[in-house]
């Protein structure tokens, strides 16, 4: 329909058949206040007219006349004459044509007289002036052009102009959804259903090749989605169009129902191949998620250069099938990553390794508070900070140093965060980072080496080997009598194989998860990596096990355990961006009781339309996260008394959330409020609901932006638990891109009387600012720093956010989307969605003894850079401009795609909204989106400038 058409895509340019018609002058009206007041105005349009135009008036009043004349030869020579006239006028309209202002008058005769002819050729011409007459005369809603135009000719339409072409299409769109719902009302249905159709379908096959001829193809695509034949546009396309139609599709494909996106992309590889842009039909068919069709489109290319390209864009998605081109493996694999994100460091002179010092800088604090304070949770800060700021540069001054006496410095648990740095720090170098990692395997402290088994895992992070050294490694841990070894190696499985489907990872934790007597955190561990490695594969055997879990266990111990969310995240990673694929398990997760029920409903729901712009679920998601829930009776709590109590973790989130808001809403009320809900304080659906309207909007920025503004109103009327998740909702959208509103909004959050706000809102920040360096942020957190210096948990927060800001030096994002904000990683997403299930209770958590989750957020990393190398894998540095992306949908020609650029030498560093374009005619780039890696190769028409002799 023609409001689903505006719907579908912002710059659609369908035309309502109403719209010339309201450029059309109105007839001058008499005044009949006596005879001064009907003399003509001065400057009546009547009046004004120019003797050109008035002897134009007069000639068009001459034809309109001898059109209704009795004699068939002058009633043709007077049509013909008008259709000269008008089709003269009509074929630039700026403005509604004098003809058409001219013979508005003589509509209702016209039309009169064509009821009355019985002269066949005559009736046509006359049919044709009607039709073109009725853009402005017709009535509304009753289609005449139109009806006018399939009772005349249809041969060459696009003499007619540009307006009337557009005008038909709209209400062509109208008549086709009559002839396929309600026939009698359409205005050709007395030519019965297969002539009618017939008639409009011979129309459209002149319209379509007139808007392709006119650079007007997203006109064209409008109308082929209205008649349900959009694989129409493949015979229209080249090599100059379609780079501009399939933008156009891919924009369209972001607002159609579910079945018939894929339809558009479809459609748009089939575009795509024809005019041989292979490695975009690999980026559509990511986007449309077939990995079948990925591995056909590659194993048909015959150009090795384009098969490299397309397997970086995999690497990039961290999809490794199996492709006839075994030499394509290794690009597949990440082995490149290492050593290019290196020379990126060397280019931008960061190699030298950061102290968590630097980062701090607390030596700039007048009161020098925290230089000389030292306790094990500063150190475990300081050891987390070192990890991300570290992150793949293979070299720091704390834990790769001799005797490893930092290691000591931690204690417990602690262990395990410091013995695990050691991955992040080695990441992606596999080779080298096994034998510095190696030592700490064979440590007498089960701490230590339950974090180098976790390091194992954390050093495959995004990368493959082809000695699976993680699953030779963590395979015999994972039998082990030791709780701490055993999770350390199941989530170190799940960090190393994330997103890659082994079976053999199934095969060995799957009994895990359904053993009804092993440990609870056992099982859950169990099954967040199954969700991590089986991320939106809908796999069902791993999907029956967790929620058989969560149904054979007692409601009490499950609720009484913070890890017993991690069951609800792991089946809910099965469907990451599935949408509809989840509503069997949705509704089997209704039998789930208690509190922990409705956890799991929501967080299957939320994954389930991650990045899907699903309007329908954000306002549901909405109207559950805007609940308020009567508060219990008093014989409420009797009962809550009698209840197993939770276990003592868990009171003492409670009384802390308590304590927190009774500072800002009074101490009795806050405790009354902690006795009769205990539970909340660890599972809350609304918490979910609200995160779950961030990752629905993520992907889409229109979207992005009214969420914000809910989140607003949200954080003035909402519950407390739906206040505390709203924080992590804005950092969502805003993941690696400090745009100002964000971090004003979450710096004034982190202010918060209520710890679990100002605990999100600084976590927040530093996902805002992940990886770039922001000095707006740094200096928020380092004030923060000091604010909090004797609050030993926000401070803990405010250092893993100073982390996460300074990641990589300034080299890494965390934003799940890429190839120019298009494609979504899904391995990206699923540490996401695990890092912000953690948030949400970090008291607990990350404050207890499960910390080292925290390095979840290490599988979203990637290196902000563009590289570009020849043929044969080497780097080749070239000039290329970046500058801030433009929307360049449904612009003919070839518009600039940026603006306000700089020119740059490769490698160089790209920000969120950064787009690149080669600065040189010499190269042409395998890939129309410059991020990553990218393959030239030599222009075959270039000609070096000439030298001056």
């Amino acid at each position: 329909t023609a409001s689903r058409a505006a719907a579908r895509c912002p710059s659609s340019r369908t035309l309502s058949p109403q719209a010339p018609r309201a450029m059309a002058a109105d007839p001058p009206k008499k005044d009949d206040k006596g005879e001064k007041g009907a003399k003509k105005k001065k400057g009546d349009p009547v009046d004004d007219l120019s003797p050109e135009d008035a002897k134009l008036k007069a000639d068009l009043d001459l034809l309109a006349e001898r059109a209704l004349d009795a004699d068939a030869g002058i009633q043709k020579l007077a049509l013909e004459s008008m259709i000269n006239e008008i089709r003269s006028s009509t074929s630039s309209m700026t403005s509604v044509p004098k003809p058409l202002k001219f013979l508005r008058p003589h509509y209702g005769t016209l039309t009169a007289a064509f009821a009355a002819s019985t002269n066949p050729a005559n009736k046509t011409l006359m049919a044709d002036v009607l039709s073109v007459l009725a853009m402005t005369m017709g009535a509304e809603g009753e289609r005449e052009s139109l009806k006018f135009k399939l009772l005349g000719s249809v041969d060459d339409i696009g003499t007619w102009g540009h307006e009337y072409v557009r005008n038909l299409s709209g209400e062509i769109a109208a008549e086709y959804e009559l002839l396929t719902a309600d026939k009698s009302a359409a205005v050709n249905a007395d030519a019965g259903d297969a002539g009618a159709l017939a008639d409009v379908m011979r129309l459209i096959g002149q319209m379509v090749p007139f808007f392709i001829k006119h650079n007007s193809e997203p006109e064209a695509i409008d109308l082929l989605l209205e008649v349900e034949s959009l694989h129409q546009i493949v015979a229209f396309v080249d090599e100059g169009n379609c780079a501009r139609i399939c933008l156009y599709l891919e924009q369209v494909a972001r607002y159609v129902p579910d079945p018939e996106d894929k339809k558009v992309l479809t459609t748009a590889i089939t575009c795509l191949r024809k005019a041989g842009k292979v490695t975009e039909a690999v980026r559509f068919a990511l986007l449309l998620g077939d990995s079948e069709m990925v591995v056909e489109i590659i194993d048909s290319c015959e150009d090795a250069s384009l098969r490299k390209q397309c397997a970086f864009l995999l690497s990039r998605q961290q999809l490794r099938p199996t492709l006839k081109d075994e030499s394509l493996a290794d690009i597949c694999a990440g082995t490149l990553l290492s050593e290019n994100y290196l020379n990126l460091a060397r280019e931008l002179d960061v190699v030298e390794p950061k102290l968590p010092e630097d980062i701090f800088k607390s030596y700039l604090d007048r009161k020098g508070a925290l230089s000389n304070f030292d306790s094990a949770r500063q150190n475990l800060s300081s050891t987390f900070v070192n990890a991300f700021v570290n992150a793949g540069f293979g070299a720091d001054k704390l834990m790769l140093t001799e005797g490893n006496k930092w290691l000591y410095k931690n204690k417990e648990h602690g262990m395990i965060s410091a013995a695990a740095s050691l991955g992040v720090i080695l990441l992606w170098d596999v080779d080298s980072g096994l034998t510095q990692i190696d030592k700490f395997l064979y440590s007498t402290d089960n701490y230590i080496k339950a974090g180098a088994l976790l390091a194992v895992g954390l050093l495959n992070t995004g990368v493959r080997n082809e000695c699976d050294p993680a699953l030779a490694l963590l395979a015999e841990y994972v039998e082990s009598q030791n709780t701490t070894l055993k999770i350390s190696a199941i989530f170190g499985l799940g960090m190393a194989y994330i997103g890659a489907e082994r079976e053999e990872v199934l095969e060995m934790l799957l009994p895990l998860v359904a053993d009804t007597d092993a440990p609870l955190d056992v099982a859950c561990f169990a099954a967040l990596a199954l969700g991590l490695v089986f991320v939106g594969s809908c796999h069902e055997d791993i999907c029956q096990s967790v929620m058989g879990a969560l149904m054979e266990r007692s409601q009490a111990s499950l609720e009484a355990e913070s890890v017993s969310r991690f069951l609800c995240v792991g089946v809910g990673l099965l469907y990451l961006g599935k949408q509809s694929a989840v509503d069997m398990t949705l509704e089997l997760s209704k039998a789930i009781p208690g509190k922990l029920g409705e956890y799991c409903q929501r967080t299957l729901e939320t994954c389930a339309f991650m990045g899907s712009g699903n309007v329908l679920r954000v306002q549901r998601l909405m109207g559950l996260a805007g609940e308020h829930p009567e508060p219990q009776p008093a014989g409420a709590e009797a009962a809550a008394e009698g209840a197993p109590a939770a276990a003592p973790a868990a009171g003492a989130a409670a009384a802390g959330a308590g304590a927190a808001a009774g500072a800002a809403a009074g101490a009795a009320a806050a405790a009354a409020a902690a006795a009769a809900k205990p539970e909340e304080a660890l599972f809350d659906a609304q918490s979910v609901s609200t995160i779950g309207i961030a990752l629905s909007a993520m992907g889409e920025e229109l979207g992005a932006q009214m969420s914000n503004r809910t989140f607003g109103h949200m954080l003035q009327y909402g519950e407390p638990s739906v206040r505390r998740a709203v924080p992590l909702a804005v950092a969502l959208l805003n993941i690696s891109h400090p745009q100002q509103p964000a971090v004003d909004l979450l710096s004034k959050l982190s202010h918060d009387p209520d710890v679990m706000t100002a605990t999100n809102s600084i976590i927040a920040m530093g996902l805002v600012g992940a990886g770039t360096n922001n000095s707006r942020v740094a200096n928020a957190l380092r004030a923060l720093a000091g604010y909090y210096a004797k609050e030993p948990g926000l401070l803990f927060a405010v250092r893993i956010s100073q982390g996460l800001l300074h990641a990589g030096k300034g080299l890494l994002g965390f934003n799940p989307y890429h190839s120019n904000r298009a494609l979504f990683c899904p391995a990206a997403g699923a540490a996401i969605v695990v890092f912000l299930h953690l948030m949400l209770d970090f008291k607990g958590l990350v404050l207890g003894k499960h910390h080292y989750l925290l390095y979840v957020i290490i599988a979203a990393a990637a290196p902000r850079m563009l590289i570009t190398v020849d043929e044969d894998l080497k780097p080749l540095p070239v000039s290329v401009r970046v500058g801030t992306a433009v929307d360049i949908v449904g612009l003919a020609g070839k518009p600039k795609g940026i603006t306000g650029f700089q020119t740059h030498q490769t490698p160089v560093l790209l920000g969120h909204e950064d787009r690149a374009e080669l600065a040189t005619d010499e190269y042409l780039p395998l890939h129309s989106t410059l991020e990553g890696f990218v393959v030239l190769k030599k222009n075959p028409e270039y000609v070096p400038p000439s030298k001056d002799k």
